[in-house]
């Protein structure tokens, strides 16, 4: 009798307790840490945890808990039905575990019961959290229980507390699956917003420039090393800026540094820094571009032309995060992220024993491919106008257009020089040009190889008579929207002349009366 006297105080107690709480407040994250005290000391349970389902995604996942760990609470996640607490969500009906180790439905999916071990002795017991008929959640617990029938009880005052808080985890689950919608939301726009996103330094709306912005808007706000490949003159630095520009780093240095532009025996102490008397010169000691970068990222240009012995200061550098000045003997803690380019095949080098493997694979984390412009041939006009206008202020020129014959030869173009190439031709070109029009011959020798419809390949004079005539009739019949007897009176020309050099040239006419069009006969 005495037992049972001090067992059903225990039980008002506790109850007077929770209700006092819930007076005190309705929000579950207060709530909990104060509820799980009392039923850790009035129920002597050895672990406890309250769960809410989520509808949205139809996940079970621990809310709080006493005696786990925080990440054992992280693993503490059910799909409906799995497991003893998804069949509670699932069924509404409580369930009691007299003894887990010999429950197959007791996954102990947080690793915290022991079950090797501890586990003989110990109950579980699992009850809804029902709001308007729903389940909303649950509440278990973990007991070493001596008296076997004392679990009902148990089970029945878990109950209690369960509908006594229902009403604040309702609450809560309402404005949990409303911040797992707006997680799920925001991940999907950002998403959108790398996949359209471009970087305001870089000229591009070509497929293969997209990805690599799609790359660039991926690992900008990680620490990561990144290695930029491309050919000579694609813009590998205009995409480090990019990184750099779009990073958390931002704000502090970007230093660049071009590996192939010193000899071997000055890089090492422009990167690394010297101490004063370390070499005949150095009279004072000087910070290296590491250092200057602190904070922010650096960007070693060229970096397949570093020697070996250089290459093993760097290797240093990414895996210690640390730099020694020439002549010191203390090192020098660096927070620096390093963005590398190469228009070498690095692999190709380490197989040669020109570039060491283990910088290779410390550098190559994650790598992008510039395309060359040969491969971004939609891009080409953009990158022209821009030059036209940039050299349009510089040279007091006022260039509007590009004459579909120069079209024709910058989109035919091969550009082994890639962007740097294209912008010295158009800065010749705006130097040149006699009017506000490029022509074809305004453009460099190595452009004036027009491709076929019979016009000259070579640089007679010949040749070069033909891509002009050919030029001045695309002109004046794209002017007269392909009538060919206005084109020939304003080229001075009978209608039977113009005629025979259409023919030549196999200029398809009826393409030139729509607009920007070409002239070019596919057939």
């Amino acid at each position: 009798m005495k037992q049972s006297e001090t067992r059903y105080r225990k039980i008002i107690s506790t109850l007077y307790e929770i209700l006092e709480l819930l007076h005190d407040t309705d929000n579950l994250v207060t709530l909990l840490p104060s509820l799980f005290k009392i039923m850790e000391e009035h129920m002597e349970l050895i672990r406890g945890m309250i769960t809410i389902f989520n509808r949205e995604s139809n996940e079970i996942v621990i809310k709080e808990s006493f005696g786990l760990s925080d990440d054992e609470k992280a693993k503490g996640r059910y799909l409906l039905g799995e497991g003893v607490t998804g069949k509670v969500v699932s069924s509404g009906v409580p369930i009691v575990v007299p003894e887990i180790s010999k429950e197959p439905y007791f996954l102990d999916r947080t690793g915290s019961s022991g079950m090797s071990s501890e586990s003989p002795g110990l109950a579980f017991i699992c009850v809804p959290i029902l709001w308007d008929k729903d389940v909303i959640g649950t509440i278990s617990a973990l007991k070493k229980e001596k008296f076997i029938f004392s679990l009902e009880d148990d089970q029945k005052l878990l109950s209690v507390i369960a509908s006594i808080i229902a009403q604040a985890v309702k609450i809560h689950q309402t404005v949990h699956e409303e911040n797992t919608r707006l997680k799920a939301e925001n991940e999907f726009l950002q998403k959108r917003l790398q996949a359209n996103f471009t970087p305001p330094n870089i000229i591009g709306r070509s497929n293969a420039m997209r990805q690599v912005y799609q790359l660039v808007a991926k690992i900008s706000q990680t620490p990561t090393t990144v290695l930029i490949l491309g050919e000579s003159g694609v813009g590998k630095e205009l995409v480090a800026d990019a990184i750099h520009t779009q990073s958390s780093r931002k704000d502090k240095p970007f230093v660049k540094f071009n590996c192939a532009a010193l000899p071997e025996n000055l890089i090492e102490s422009e990167l690394f820094g010297y101490e004063k008397g370390a070499f005949t010169g150095a009279v004072q000691s000087r910070i290296g571009k590491f250092v200057q970068a602190a904070g922010g990222s650096i960007f070693l240009d060229e970096v397949g032309e570093l020697s070996l012995a250089v290459q093993s200061k760097l290797l240093r550098v990414l895996q210690e995060k640390e730099v020694e000045p020439l002549g010191g003997n203390k090192t020098i803690k660096v927070d620096v992220r390093i963005i590398a380019a190469t228009n070498k095949d690095l692999e190709k080098e380490v197989e040669d024993g020109r570039f060491r493997t283990d910088l290779f694979f410390r550098l190559n984390v994650f790598p992008i491919v510039v395309p060359p412009l040969r491969r971004r041939k939609t891009d080409i006009l953009l990158l022209a106008d821009f030059f036209i206008e940039k050299y349009n202020k510089q040279s007091g020129k006022t260039i509007k257009r590009i004459s579909t014959p120069a079209i024709d030869m910058l989109v035919s173009y091969h550009w082994p020089g890639n962007i740097r190439e294209l912008e010295n031709c158009i800065e010749r070109a705006v130097i040149l040009a006699e009017n506000d029009v490029i022509h074809a011959y305004d453009l460099p020798p190595s452009l004036q190889l027009v491709d076929s419809h019979n016009i000259g390949n070579d640089r007679t004079l010949r040749s070069q008579l033909e891509i002009l005539e050919y030029e001045l009739i695309i002109e004046a019949l794209k002017k007269e929207r392909g009538n060919m007897s206005q084109a020939a009176k304003e080229l001075g020309l009978t209608l039977r002349q113009i005629r025979l050099r259409i023919e030549h040239y196999k200029i398809d006419v009826k393409s030139l009366r729509k607009p920007n069009s070409t002239g070019r006969s596919h057939k």
